[in-house]
């Protein structure tokens, strides 16, 4: 299942925007990018997988994994309206999908992405 174009980064000047004015966090296999942005009206991803991140069919592989990703886990962010850019890192087509999933999972939370817990209160 393909992710809607409308979600999809497709101008040059957002991925700038993103690496300038964003956050980031980096993984052993990823690097993942996100800015908040209000006037968006839904989630706005992007991949990049450079010739170091592995051979031709080892980065589309890349790519359909860091789909797979975003389209089980997005549903769950706190606030949608951002950009969100997974950059693959040397040896990232080595490491399993399991490797990647936690890699980027641990990214994303580090970037508060997932809402936090409520706190248990007992009184």
């Amino acid at each position: 299942m393909r992710l809607p174009r409308k979600c999809s980064i497709t101008r040059r000047a957002d991925f700038a925007r993103v690496k300038q004015t964003g956050q980031a966090k980096a993984g052993r296999f990823i690097i993942l990018s996100t800015l908040a942005d209000p006037v968006l009206d839904s989630l706005k991803t992007g991949f990049i997988t450079t010739r170091r991140s592995g051979k031709a069919h080892e980065r589309v592989l890349l790519r359909r994994r860091f789909r797979t990703l975003v389209q089980a886990h997005a549903p769950g962010f706190a606030d949608r309206r951002r950009f969100l850019v997974t950059i693959a890192r040397p040896g990232a087509s080595l490491a399993t999908f399991a490797e990647l999933k936690t890699d980027w999972l641990k990214q994303a939370k580090r970037l508060g992405l997932f809402p936090r817990p409520a706190a248990n209160r007992d009184v």
